[in-house]
Order: structure tokens, then C-alpha cells, then sequence
């Protein structure tokens, strides 16, 4: 089933999200045993709510380089025009407390401004990542709240956040919560565990390595998935190899999975990652 796309949706001003069905990914229907996540699938907000990157901010100069004086006068006079790129920088310099004080509110905010003007934009506008990016940065506040201010946690609305992200703009970070929290879910509904793999399997296939690394364990281990040893020591050997130095589970897992594999399985998922990457013309 394909969402539906309000052509009124207008987040923050109206204060309303468009509910949408669950999408015909193209991943298996995946089996389902238990629903309970293993403990490092917790979603936490320690990490920046989103990454800039040369493709989705162009020639914009680093974020500390408009450290005070007239250069942050002129960013913020830009982000108050409604420029996207100037919402994007200012969101996230409060966030990370970079060249201002942090402030959350005050990144919220701007995420906000960027969101709720930008939801209708065209997948393919210059501008899409960073307001996707910006739906994700703002999910991953209602997973937890901010202290001492209105916005307090809020799952349902923190997955409507990652949902229209997921779905409408195709981000592969967004995919990546949202799979994570519908395998959370407490009512443990086979539904749920179907969802989140399928959510996962997506991310993963863009190269999401944190997608990658939690998918892999699953179909490794058969945990919630038909197993399928090898194929989950290639999801789990790609996310290896994009793991930051913070990010030992990950690992772990790997290696872990690798102790317990057959040669066999060894031997097909090399197979599975010289095809892997072939695929991407590496």
C-alpha cells in the first residue's frame, strides 16, 4: 500500500500529521517469534540528531565559521526569511552547541521552521535531505523530551516524525528509527516485528550501517526472522566496516557472529558481499 500525501499537511502550524498505511517495501514478509529487542537496541539521543554532508548542504562553509559577530546576524536574518540551508546550519550549530550555547529548544525550533514549510517539497528538490534530516532530528527529541520546556517524550509522535521521513522523503535514517521502534513496541504484535524488519532491510540495503548491524543479528540468529546465517555475516561485516570508535557493539556483534559461523556461511557471505558490491559499481 502506497501512504497517502495530504496536500494540506502542514505539521507545526496546524498541529496534525498525515497518518499513512504501511508501505509494500521491497523486502521479504519476514516470520515472526518474539518481539522483546535485545539491550543494545534501545534508542537513545546521545548522538547529533542528524549529519551534514557536502551533497546535502552544497558550498556552505562549516558550521563554526559563522562563530558570532555579523555572520550569525546574517544566518539568522536568512533562516527568519525562511531560507532552508540557514534553518539547517542554525538547527543544528544550537544542537551541537557549536559556535553558540547549546540550546534544544532553541535547535527544535528551527528543525521545526525547516519541517513544517518544507514537508510538501518534491523528493528530488535540492533541499529534500535536510528537511528529511530535519524530520529525523526532530523524532529523535520526542523520543526523549527536552528538559525544562513543552516538549516532553513522545513515541507516537517521535514515529510519526521518522514515518513521513521513511516514506515520503525515503531517508535511510528514518527508515533506521522507525524499524527500531516498531520492534519495540510493547504490545509485541507480529505486525510490529514485520514492520520493523521490513523498515530495517530498507535502511540496510542503503547502506545504513546501524540498520545493517541490528538486521544482521536478527537474520544471523533467526531472532524474529527466518535465519539466514550468511546473509546476516554480510549485513553484519558491512556494518563493521562503517562503525565509528563509539559504536563497539556493533563489533561485537560481528564478531560474535563470525566465531559462530560455518565456514560455509563464511564462504557464501563473501560470495554475498563480492555481489554487494559489484552492485554499487565499487
Amino acid at each position: 500500500m502506497v501512504p497517502m500525501r495530504n496536500s494540506a499537511m502542514r505539521i507545526f502550524r496546524k498541529r496534525t500529521i498525515v497518518a499513512f498505511g504501511a508501505l509494500a517495501l521491497a523486502v521479504p514478509a519476514l516470520a515472526v517469534d518474539r518481539v522483546l529487542p535485545d539491550a543494545h537496541l534501545a534508542i537513545t539521543a546521545d548522538r547529533p540528531a542528524a549529519t551534514e554532508t557536502t551533497a546535502t548542504v552544497g558550498k556552505i562553509a562549516p558550521v563554526g565559521a559563522v562563530d558570532g559577530g555579523s555572520a550569525l546576524v546574517e544566518l539568522r536574518d536568512a533562516a527568519e526569511r525562511g531560507q532552508p540551508r540557514a534553518q539547517w546550519r542554525l538547527a543544528r550549530m544550537y544542537a551541537d552547541g557549536d559556535g553558540v550555547t547549546r540550546d534544544d529548544m532553541r535547535a527544535f525550533e528551527y528543525f521545526s521552521q525547516l519541517a513544517g514549510a518544507h514537508a510538501e517539497d518534491s523528493p528530488t528538490a535540492p533541499q529534500s535531505q535536510i528537511v528529511a534530516n530535519a524530520f529525523v532530528a526532530i523524532g529523535r527529541y520526542y523520543l526523549n523530551g527536552i528538559p525544562n520546556s513543552p516538549i516532553k517524550a513522545d513515541p507516537d509522535r517521535a514515529r510519526e516524525m521518522f514515518s513521513y521521513a521513511a516514506s515520503y522523503f525515503g531517508n535511510a535514517e528514518a527508515q533506521y528509527y522507525l524499524g527500531r521502534l516498531y520492534l519495540m513496541m510493547q504490545d509485541g504484535s507480529r505486525y510490529d516485528a514485520v514492520s520493523g524488519a521490513r523498515w530495517l532491510g530498507l535502511a540496510a540495503q542503503k547502506g545504513q550501517h546501524e540498520a545493517q548491524a541490528v538486521l544482521g543479528e536478527m537474520l544471523f540468529n533467526g531472532d524474529r526472522v527466518p535465519r539466514q546465517p550468511a546473509r546476516g555475516l554480510m549485513y553484519l561485516t558491512l556494518a563493521r566496516d562503517g562503525a565509528g570508535p563509539d559504536e563497539a557493539w556493533i563489533k561485537e556483534s560481528y564478531n560474535r557472529a563470525f566465531a559462530k559461523a560455518s565456514r560455509d556461511d563464511r564462504a557464501m557471505a563473501l560470495q554475498m558481499l563480492e555481489y554487494w558490491v559489484q552492485g554499487r559499481g565499487d
